[in-house]
């Protein structure tokens, strides 16, 4: 299957996963492996006894063009703030992939990432959507929002196509999603803080300056992107299937003119579809959060199956403990790539990092990764207590791990055939 088709059609299910020695053990099928780290809704209900939220459409969206991909409405889940988090909001963008043809996009339709027909009615608030102060410590009695995720660009789009009934208006979604709140109350917002995980983590990246523009002067915004550096890298064999990926979702679905203008006013949209070309021109303050082994793009981006025609990485993919010497010189390399790409970006002290030597995809969102009794941690700081310090001003957070394996805290996945 070409790489093209894989990624965007392997999207939506949810696993679980036990941690054993460090590690995640997944049990995928063929088609499984990668639509797990991608969606990665790990189901944790039977640990945390979560939260589950309502969902709500968004009511006269579609009267403003802000449709899914098959034109239903969009939507989100609210739970609201207390106490002293009464006027402070998260509006955290969800994640699950691209698609960049006809094709993928029509498939996309019959799942949740392109219909909010197949929208849970439910979902669970764990990570930095708990509504604990023992899971979330700084977070747990704000307004927070998760925005769902159905028209496959990140919230960019803006296009058609009326032949194949394909609506390409995540521009338009984010548009009356903002609208939406700002009517529920975050017009009065003291603080807010956009956030995402994956393809939302990126989001929340290319909407920053935007997200902060709603706000007066007296709101403290600031933004916060898990799992959203996707690297304008080479695979494995010398290509870059991640930019043949990402000019298909840009050019179907009309992307360009919605993309930051600091970075569209002298590269072109492909170039600005990717983090590494947006994030040292942000106004506004950015937390980035990401593995330097990210296991998606490891899967999909450096050694998807169009690069590994041999299945040399098979193994290296489901354990890093499989990897030969010179496939772990190829990771260090990523792992270079990444520390480089984001140099100019901490040289500001408005901006936090949190870079661990793991081989995981979102850990925001997921509670064993953010605020557990065995949660990662760099500097003796587990993830919520850097991404809190940073927001309130605490401490200056700019921690990057030492290179694989030195971690030991870390909560790899490990995939299982």
């Amino acid at each position: 299957m070409k790489i093209t088709a894989f990624v965007s059609l392997l999207i939506g299910f949810n696993v679980l996963a036990k941690r054993a020695n460090g590690f995640e053990f997944i049990h995928p099928n063929s088609s499984q492996m990668l639509s797990f780290v991608e969606s990665y809704s790990v189901n944790q209900s039977a640990v945390y006894n979560p939260l589950y939220v309502g969902l709500s459409l968004i009511q006269g969206a579609a009267d403003k063009g802000a449709v899914c991909l098959d034109g239903t409405l969009p939507g989100y889940h609210l739970h609201r703030g207390f106490g002293s988090g009464a006027n402070s909001w998260i509006v955290h963008l969800e994640g699950g992939g691209w698609c960049n043809s006809i094709r993928t996009c029509v498939y996309r339709k019959t799942t949740r990432r392109g219909s909010s027909k197949y929208f849970e009615k439910q979902l669970a608030f764990t990570g930095i959507l708990s509504n604990k102060a023992q899971e979330n410590p700084d977070f747990f009695n704000w307004n927070r929002v998760k925005i769902r995720y159905c028209d496959g660009a990140s919230f960019t789009g803006d296009s058609e196509d009326k032949a194949h009934n394909l609506q390409f208006r995540g521009q338009k979604i984010w548009l009356a999603a903002m609208e939406e709140l700002m009517s529920k109350g975050m017009r009065y917002a003291k603080q807010a803080l956009l956030s995402g995980c994956s393809a939302g983590g990126l989001a929340s990246i290319l909407h920053c300056d935007e997200f902060h523009g709603l706000f007066s002067r007296r709101t403290k915004v600031k933004c916060f992107a898990d799992a959203g550096m996707f690297l304008d890298a080479r695979d494995a064999a010398g290509g870059h299937t991640l930019r043949n990926m990402y000019h298909g979702v840009v050019t179907l679905q009309g992307s360009g003119k919605n993309l930051p203008r600091t970075c569209t006013n002298h590269l072109d949209p492909t170039s600005c579809f990717f983090p590494q070309n947006i994030i040292s021109n942000l106004r506004t303050p950015m937390f980035l959060l990401n593995t330097a082994y990210d296991s998606w793009q490891i899967l999909a981006s450096l050694a998807p199956p169009s690069a590994d025609h041999r299945g040399t990485w098979k193994a290296c993919q489901k354990n890093p403990a499989n990897c030969s010497p010179s496939q772990i010189n190829f990771l260090q390399g990523f792992r270079n790539q990444m520390l480089n790409t984001i140099k100019r970006f901490s040289i500001s002290k408005q901006n936090g990092l949190f870079i661990n030597s793991c081989f995981a995809h979102c850990q925001s969102e997921r509670q064993d990764t953010w605020f557990a009794d065995n949660s990662p941690l760099l500097g003796n700081k587990a993830i919520a207590l850097a991404v809190g310090d940073w927001f309130f001003d605490r401490a200056p957070v700019k921690q990057i791990d030492c290179p694989y394996p030195c971690d030991k805290t870390c909560h790899n996945l490990i995939f299982r055939s």
